[in-house]
């Protein structure tokens, strides 16, 4: 097959995926987005296999068969709430593969440049594309292949370790060995002593060498990121997935995976600026420790917490003109958004006002509640970021709490010693009353005392979120 019908379809699906990408930064367009996306994967891989160098097609289409079945069963099991994992585990699975590909490129570059010149003209595929490079070039690629191994690796156990928290299975508290930053730089400066090191001699020892050292940074650096950052998290190791295709897309010499990289890189690392901002928090303090550490003893709290029945958020919910949602991830454990979509449908039927309030990093993932709400079929125009109605809480009846902890933890603003100090929240507190639907009495992930549930205006609406809205509506005709 013509490479300039390979060039020509990597240019189409090019253009897909960016159609796909400026579609998911609305609901309304999202679905359409996805299929965007699924047409320009197709494309790619279909250009791939008939383009050239192409080859071993039965084993190419039992590997695609496969990771196909994987996905279709993993899409058809996963629960919403473990999306924010599943998408942690998808980039393991990215930074592995830069990885491999990297050390190949490496084990072939050497097998093309120990052969004659003379029988290099009879090479094809990605061992001729390597013939034709000159020293410079082959300098060139060594650099482009280091550093993809480099950010696959650091992604690779990241993002393992992003998932362990995330699903509960590594503790979400930051955890550093002893040297903290000082582990991290020297580990840093050793694989940049590797670099210079293969750069010159193309020996595979210090390719191997960075890539033990890369995968430690991965996992300290994750390891020293505390519950409340993991949403950064996320979106900064799609961000590192991303740059690591493209380093490879730049060693393989192929344009679309250098494209694609680029896209996934640049929309990662710009979400994790916005999340960042609205935290009021810079990239680089998230990355070198994260929330959980603090400057001095934090404020005691004092009062308890009141606790209120069905029968009185009813009472209150019938008086109430105003009523403002704000959902957590207890929401998405308790899978209670078509509780809460009913919940919505039953008071806007009584004339009263309902809105969401959003935080931009409540939940585990970037959006997470955007698409629990978008699913359970609750009208996007109710659905508000903070800086749209944080400033309402004062005129509102009832705010109602659903799984929700650090983000709105008045602490953020009353305490210069708190973990979280600085942090923009949501604002509830300042409404004529709080009920916040919990569990019981502990802390959250983060692991951070919230004086809010101690408030004279707060309630404490305690149990399964689900079970407890389902109980609210048989009071809410």
């Amino acid at each position: 097959m013509d490479f300039g019908f390979t060039t020509a379809a990597y240019v189409v699906a090019a253009v897909l995926f960016i159609l796909s990408l400026g579609g998911l930064s609305g609901q309304e367009s999202a679905k359409r987005a996805v299929w965007y996306g699924i047409a320009g994967m197709t494309l790619a891989v279909a250009a791939t296999m008939i383009g050239p160098g192409q080859g071993l097609w039965l084993l190419s289409l039992i590997l695609i068969a496969g990771g196909g079945g994987i996905g279709y069963m993993l899409a058809t099991r996963v629960q919403m709430t473990q999306m924010p994992e599943l998408v942690a585990a998808m980039h393991s699975m990215v930074g592995l593969a830069a990885v491999f590909v990297g050390l190949i490129a490496h084990i072939e570059l050497n097998r093309v440049l120990a052969m004659d010149v003379d029988a290099r003209g009879a090479l094809d595929g990605f061992a001729a594309l390597l013939a034709k490079k000159d020293a410079v070039e082959v300098s060139i690629l060594r650099v482009e292949l280091f550093l993809g191994i480099f950010i696959g690796a650091v992604t690779f156990t990241g993002s393992v370790i992003a998932y362990g928290k995330l699903a509960g299975k590594v503790n979400s508290a930051a955890h550093k060995l002893p040297g903290g930053h000082m582990l991290n730089a020297t580990a840093a400066a050793v694989s940049v002593l590797c670099l210079v090191w293969y750069f010159n001699t193309g020996s595979v020892l210090p390719l191997l060498l960075m890539t033990l050292v890369a995968l430690f940074i991965g996992y300290h650096l994750i390891m020293g990121i505390g519950g409340a950052d993991m949403p950064v998290v996320v979106s900064m190791l799609n961000s590192y997935s991303g740059w690591a295709a493209a380093a490879i897309g730049f060693s393989l010499g192929n344009d679309l995976l250098i494209v694609v990289g680029a896209l996934v890189g640049s929309s990662g690392a710009i979400l994790s600026y916005i999340m960042c901002k609205a935290m009021n928090r810079s990239f680089i303090s998230v990355i070198l420790g994260g929330f959980g550490g603090t400057s001095g003893p934090q404020m005691a709290v004092e009062g308890e917490q009141i606790a209120i029945d069905a029968d009185g958020v009813a009472a209150a919910l019938e008086d109430a003109d105003s009523i403002v949602i704000i959902p957590g991830y207890g929401m998405a454990v308790a899978q209670a958004q078509q509780s809460v979509s009913e919940l919505t449908k039953r008071l806007r039927a009584k004339g009263k006002t309902v809105r969401f309030a959003i935080h931009p990093v409540a939940g585990r993932l970037p959006g997470h509640m955007n698409v629990l709400l978008a699913e359970a079929r609750v009208p996007y125009d109710i659905v508000l970021e903070m800086d749209e109605i944080n400033e309402d809480f004062p005129t509102t009846d009832v705010a109602i709490v659903i799984g929700s902890n650090d983000i709105v933890n008045p602490a953020a603003q009353d305490d210069p010693n708190s973990p979280i100090a600085g942090m923009p929240v949501l604002e509830c507190w300042k409404a004529k009353q709080v009920f916040v639907s919990k569990r019981g009495q502990g802390t959250g992930y983060s692991g951070i005392e919230n004086p809010l549930f101690f408030k004279e205006n707060t309630r404490m609406f305690y149990g399964d979120a689900k079970k407890s809205l389902d109980e609210l509506l048989t009071k809410i005709s």
